[in-house]
């Protein structure tokens, strides 16, 4: 399995396309045979952080992920150019 989170920053102006955009992307990536758990999140204290906790069945699960026209259109397309900033960390589950 792959498990990982994804912390995005974001200018306030943005805010409400943001929200769209990963409404839509996380509604078509749910739809992914290989997605197990795709699940954005609003930091409490900071609303321009965005959380995104992912599971795949797989690497190549993962792969086709980031290679579906979804993610081209809604993260690549939209959300990538507004990021100030991101950081990515991969997790090992312990149980």
């Amino acid at each position: 399995m792959v498990s990982f989170v994804v912390r995005l920053k974001f200018a306030p102006q943005h805010r409400s396309e943001v929200a769209e955009t990963l409404r839509l992307l996380t509604a078509e990536s749910r739809k992914e045979p290989g997605c197990i758990t795709y699940i954005p999140h609003q930091l409490q204290d900071d609303l321009d952080t965005i959380l995104i906790y992912e599971q795949y069945r797989d690497d190549a699960a993962f792969a086709a992920h980031r290679e579906s026209t979804h993610f081209k259109t809604h993260f690549e397309a939209v959300l990538s150019p507004k990021i100030l900033d991101r950081n990515l960390e991969f997790l090992t589950a312990l149980v």
